[in-house]
């Protein structure tokens, strides 16, 4: 992978001063002032020796789309999703708006939300925390799951009139007067997907939307939708535990038509990172890791041998486990652009750092067999959430 970011004296040692730091003042600080005790604690830390890192920025940028639907952005993104919605435990709004606004000032550009996020909820704390800096940052969104009196049926509805008021509610709820990129969020069998893209160009020519996506979706869907008005980006999940994408024409059709890619859950929903096992409590009402194969206790302890190799190769190479599986997929293509999510300062501290560090092709390739070498435990769906995939 190029070195995206300048190293600004960067040390693993460093790092790790940071780190401890952050949990520490995390650790003491009142509920209210977590994040800011944490910022002044990476400050802190930083100017106590003259060897240790700046806090991360991102400079670099990517393209995601070509044409007329290109869209410049950070070359890593931030999800929104897992600060209100299916991620257990979180900090309240005034913490999480603290942390949007640090990856803001840090360079992030690209933020990630949907109506199915709460539902709602998701929406108006990314519209309360960035509504105010159009221009600066871009809150994308999507459609398609649907949502009656702020509570979601199930079903899927990308009607064209229902187009027409998500993307009205939508606007309303981010605080905005252009959605940045519009996804679909799942396929709708009762919709032909050539009336959700006229439907979107329409919105496009009046101005409400700038960018289009969809999400899940097949490289045949891919291509009938591209052909009546031009994609930015397809968002699909992607890590070194589910690699799909590469193997059912999705990343082939992308790169051939000049499509960008957003991988989702680039750490399989926190696991890649470490910071989960057989023995991690998730909330029954709010984490929808609970219903899918690969959390149980049974496949995280089998699954967890892929972090081991993680974990081991990065401490050949000053980096974290987070750190590789996102930068395994940064080096895939210059048109892949990660959207990992978090609700704590020190992992947008780690994830940024990934910018810093240059590995060879070669390298990237012994990773990715080390890892392709251990079956996976579990599939990333059940029967009913895989129906919805695919199309």
């Amino acid at each position: 992978m190029e070195n995206l970011n300048k190293k600004e004296g960067f040390s693993r040692r460093g790092f790790l001063k940071t780190a401890a730091a952050v949990g520490a003042a995390l650790a003491v600080s009142p509920a209210l002032d977590k994040v800011q005790a944490a910022t002044r604690a990476v400050t802190e830390s930083k100017t106590a020796s003259a060897g240790d890192a700046k806090a991360a920025t991102i400079t670099a940028h990517r393209t995601l789309g070509t044409g007329k639907a290109a869209f410049e952005v950070s070359a890593l993104g931030f999800g929104v999703m897992g600060m209100t919605y299916n991620r257990s435990y979180h900090p309240d709004k005034k913490q999480c708006i603290r942390l949007l606004h640090e990856a803001m000032d840090r360079g992030v550009t690209l933020f990630d939300t949907a109506i199915i996020y709460g539902p709602l909820n998701n929406e108006e704390l990314a519209g309360e925390a960035l509504g105010e800096f159009r221009g600066k940052v871009n809150v994308t969104t999507k459609f398609g799951h649907e949502v009656i009196d702020g509570k979601a049926t199930g079903r899927q509805d990308s009607r064209p009139a229902t187009i027409r008021r998500y993307c009205e509610e939508s606007l309303k709820r981010l605080r905005t007067d252009v959605i940045p990129m519009f996804y679909q969020h799942r396929f709708d069998r009762n919709t032909p997907v050539e009336d959700v893209a006229g439907t979107i160009a329409d919105l496009i020519k009046e101005g409400k939307v700038l960018h289009w996506g969809m999400c899940e979706v097949s490289a045949g869907t891919i291509r009938k939708a591209h052909a009546v008005y031009p994609l930015t980006a397809i968002q699909s999940e992607y890590h070194l535990m589910h690699r799909d994408v590469e193997k059912n024409g999705v990343l082939d059709v992308c790169r051939e038509l000049g499509i960008g890619f957003v991988p989702y859950s680039p750490m399989n929903r926190g696991f890649l990172g470490g910071d989960l096992n057989e023995y991690t409590e998730f909330d029954p009402h709010n984490d929808n890791r609970t219903t899918l194969p690969h959390f149980t206790p049974e496949a995280m302890r089998t699954n967890y041998r892929i972090v081991n190799v993680l974990q081991r190769f990065g401490r050949e190479r000053g980096m974290t486990a987070a750190q590789l599986a996102l930068g395994w997929l940064l080096q895939k293509e210059p048109w892949i652009v990660p959207i990992p999510g978090t609700t704590k300062l020190s992992h947008l501290e780690e994830n940024l750092r990934t910018l810093d560090f240059t590995l060879s092709a070669e390298e990237w390739k012994q990773l990715e067999d080390a890892v392709a070498a251990i079956p996976v435990t579990g599939d990333r769906y059940n029967a009913e959430q895989q129906k919805q995939v695919g199309f």
